[in-house]
């Protein structure tokens, strides 16, 4: 400004001065000065624009400091005892499921299975010959019943043929011994020859002594009888032993199937011999394992970590919840890597994290004060926001929920 100017306006401003009564107020800054009300006004306009547009920003997100990401660690043990004689990975290494891991000394378990197979062979042929036999056993024995039923009929109708026999000889001796009776008075008249009544005598031994062997068949007959009735009744006991042939090939039956399970069990335990990885992820705490080292059955000696399966456990407060659901968007910002990572509400806990403590809160003492509690909210990574799988279990993370 020229040094004439600044002059005037200070002059003007001494006259306006000289002017003014000594009674006289001075004016509002605001009176004085009108452009100065127009920029405050301006200005409440724009910090009420900024705070609305601040509430807007953070009335539609919750975030929290703590929580952390969390993942699956899959403990791999043997399932058999033995001497381990081969480690294939090591520590930090990623494997695909089916890796063989370790392998464990197989010669037991590989003289287990032979004696299982052959006892199984055994087993087998133990069977057939069962079975083979409950067949012929049944011919068998319907072939000795039907044969017994005929001896029994054949040795009856002998019995009937020694009686005859034996009535014939009775009636031939009674004649003989009436005769010889008779001649016997007559020769003592001497009114036959002695000759006569001689024969007379040796007829009736004779008839005598065929009665006595017809008496003789009708008894060995009745054996005969008693005999072939002993071998129906053993004969009518087929079915019952054609029953136990087959119970017998039963059992023979489940002693292959014993055999076999024998078997299977033997070939799993040579199988677990050969440890290989569950799932995809990277080895951890291989150092429990070493060559030489006899492990026994359910002993962990390493550990795997699946990066593919993680997820974020983010413990927000209680007041937090009101409009959280279980889908909504969320923006994981990790410490570790300051990139943030896209997320989703997967589900809210079922109880507050004191619930879960060793030793719960116990309010019915007396001893109450409220506290805010936190509750767990497990956030699951978008699929593919991890491709170099970066993250680890037990990183810190601040995971921001878009709730509105």
């Amino acid at each position: 400004m020229p040094e004439s100017e600044v002059v005037s306006s200070a002059t003007e401003a001494e006259v306006q001065q000289q002017d003014r009564s000594p009674n006289d107020k001075p004016l509002p800054y605001f009176v004085s000065h009108p452009r100065a009300k127009q920029g405050l006004l301006v200005l409440l306009i724009v910090a009420a624009i900024v705070g609305y547009l601040v509430w807007r920003h953070f009335a539609a997100r919750e975030s929290t400091d703590d929580a952390q990401i969390d993942g699956n660690i899959v403990p791999v043990a043997a399932r058999v005892a033995g001497w381990v004689t081969e480690i294939n990975v090591s520590d930090n290494q990623f494997v695909k499921a089916g890796t063989v891991l370790v392998r464990l000394d197989p010669r037991d378990y590989q003289v287990a299975l032979d004696r299982a197979q052959a006892e199984l062979a055994d087993a087998e042929a133990n069977l057939s010959a069962a079975q083979v036999g409950v067949p012929i056993l049944s011919t068998t024995t319907t072939s000795d019943l039907r044969n017994a039923e005929a001896g029994h009929a054949a040795s009856q109708q002998a019995v009937d043929a020694a009686n005859a026999h034996l009535a014939e000889a009775d009636a031939n001796h009674a004649k003989a011994a009436a005769d010889l009776q008779r001649y016997s008075q007559l020769v003592e008249k001497n009114e036959i020859p002695r000759q006569q009544y001689d024969a007379a005598a040796a007829a009736e031994k004779a008839t005598r002594a065929t009665l006595e062997a017809a008496r003789a068949a009708v008894a060995d007959a009745q054996s005969r009888v008693t005999q072939a009735e002993a071998h129906v009744r053993a004969a009518e006991t087929g079915p019952q032993q054609v029953q136990v042939s087959r119970s017998r090939a039963g059992a023979a039956a489940a002693m292959v199937q014993r055999a076999k399970a024998a078997l299977e069990q033997a070939q799993l335990n040579l199988d677990y011999t050969v440890i290989k990885a569950p799932v995809d992820g990277v080895v951890s705490k291989k150092q429990n394992v070493q060559l030489g080292q006899i492990v026994q059955p359910g002993q962990p000696f390493l550990a795997l970590v699946p990066l593919e399966d993680i997820w974020v456990t983010a413990n927000f407060k209680e007041t937090q919840l009101r409009y959280m659901r279980p889908g909504q968007y969320a923006s994981i910002h990790v410490d570790a890597y300051d990139r943030d990572f896209d997320a989703h509400i997967d589900s809210i806990g079922a109880a507050t994290g004191a619930r879960f403590s060793l030793f719960p809160p116990e309010n019915a003492t007396g001893n109450y004060v409220k506290v805010v509690q936190r509750v767990p909210v497990k956030l699951v990574f978008e699929k593919g926001a991890d491709p170099q799988r970066l993250l680890r279990p037990g990183m810190s993370v601040v995971p921001t929920i878009f709730v509105k």
